[in-house]
């Protein structure tokens, strides 16, 4: 009953929409096809060397694979439809696509939230979509990097078409420019690994906006809605 008074008590600031409701499914669908591909990806690249029973009643790894490849599917698809919300979502729905690297506020925030984290600031600006920080880290660690872990997975995927195949006709050029299949296999390892730690800083940065700072920052992903905790009245 408080939270609704909040949104529409005048005197006090009101709950903003942030995040619509496409985006937050994304969100989600891209962290669990991600963690699925983590666990699988690990195994493929770490396989078991037996399992035990008999060979004929036994197909692990080949279970992992189509785990593995179902899971890419997901996450690519995924990825081109965000990239449409971006287009025809809200202003908020576009801000890990672009960066406004020419706004001389932008970079005078990022500035400002890098003296917070490192605990030289004592509060952070009200935002209500992503601050520049996130923004950056968001755009080069996510949006980034999740086209390059699906341009170079389709890449190792199209050799098991074979040429002439759909993959291959999209994506067989990346393995002889970036100096052939095991190289690509290793970059491919590399990346999930750095996306794997940019989750965790992701994770530790949403926790602790939401205990250090003044704006909620994992619920508005949960409902969408974003709200600054100072301008809540006491009860």
């Amino acid at each position: 009953m408080a939270f609704q008074k909040i949104i529409h008590d005048p005197k006090y600031q009101k709950a903003v929409y942030v995040f619509e409701a496409p985006l937050r499914i994304w969100h989600w669908v891209h962290t669990i096809s991600f963690f699925i591909l983590c666990i699988t990806g690990y195994f493929i690249a770490n396989p078991m060397l037996s399992v035990p029973g008999e060979a004929s009643e036994n197909f692990l790894m080949g279970d992992i694979r189509t785990i593995h490849f179902i899971s890419a599917f997901v996450f690519a698809i995924g990825f081109l439809l965000r990239i449409y919300w971006a287009f025809v979502g809200n202003e908020y729905s576009r801000q890990v696509f672009v960066l406004p690297i020419f706004k001389k506020t932008w970079w005078q925030h990022l500035l400002y939230e890098i003296r917070f984290y490192l605990f030289m600031e004592k509060s952070l600006h009200k935002v209500l979509g992503h601050n520049p920080l996130a923004q950056l880290a968001m755009f080069f660690f996510n949006t980034l990097g999740t086209l390059f872990m699906i341009i170079t997975g389709f890449a190792m995927y199209s050799e098991g078409l074979g040429l002439g195949s759909w993959a291959d006709s999209l994506f067989g050029w990346v393995i002889p420019l970036i100096g052939g299949s095991e190289t690509v296999h290793n970059w491919h390892n590399m990346g999930m690994w750095v996306m794997i730690v940019f989750v965790i800083i992701h994770v530790y940065m949403a926790i602790r906006a939401d205990i250090c700072t003044r704006e909620s920052s994992i619920s508005p992903m949960i409902g969408g809605w974003r709200l600054f905790k100072d301008d809540m009245p006491y009860e």
